[in-house]
């Protein structure tokens, strides 16, 4: 199981510092949030912000796009060369096109699904993605309580993948007591905000506890 903390959870004032404390052999990924207003209520940060965490760390970037229209959100993003663009399958009609735009720029295309959002529409897309981020809270609303319609979806997609090398990434809701059912229904990342700012243990220390829990829970 990999990690990706999300900063919203974290001091956005002392990012910096947040930042620069993380352990990379313990936390795979930093998890973008960028919300637009629109697609979601909450507006977060966009490329400015997300150029200057860059700047801080040598952890790869999970960039998440909860924006309209992504087609055109997606591309200033480009030059910053996350790990992954992912972007939601409900807030665009181009998910083809992006993606392929995404793979382009060498970086890895992932679509991700609200929970109301059924995992065969993904059916035409599945070539053309390298990941796939399953809700398991709805996007844009922090500290809410994990779906249980998250488990059988991962199910349901990882059959779905098949031979494809997919990565299943799951967001929200997430913590030591669950896991461990992730991983066994088949979740290579996870994203964990207040799982991984839990004071008074670093982040670096949050992410190891829920690795040890998905290997042993």
């Amino acid at each position: 199981m990999k990690i990706s903390p999300s900063i919203l959870a974290a001091d956005m004032l002392d990012l910096k510092t947040t930042l620069r404390a993380m352990d990379p052999s313990a936390i795979d990924f930093i998890h973008m949030d960028v919300m637009d207003g629109h697609f979601v209520p909450q507006l977060s940060f966009g490329e400015r912000i997300t150029e200057l965490a860059a700047q801080h760390t040598k952890i790869p970037l999970d960039v998440h796009l909860m924006v309209d229209q992504p087609e055109l959100e997606g591309p200033k993003y480009f030059k910053l060369k996350p790990h992954n663009i992912t972007f939601h399958l409900e807030a665009t009609n181009f998910p083809v096109r992006l993606a392929r735009e995404i793979k382009s720029a060498g970086i890895l295309p992932g679509i991700a699904l609200n929970p109301g959002t059924s995992v065969s529409l993904l059916e035409n897309v599945l070539d053309e993605i390298g990941m796939v981020l399953i809700m398991s809270v709805e996007p844009g609303f922090y500290g809410q309580k994990f779906l249980e319609l998250a488990i059988p979806k991962v199910e349901q997609l990882k059959k779905m993948i098949g031979s494809r090398d997919i990565l299943i990434e799951a967001d929200g809701g997430i913590g030591e007591g669950n896991i461990g059912r992730l991983a066994r229904a088949g979740v290579d990342i996870v994203v964990a905000g207040s799982s991984c700012f839990a004071p008074p243990d670093s982040p670096s220390d949050r992410a190891r506890a829920l690795k040890s829990a998905a290997l042993n829970g």
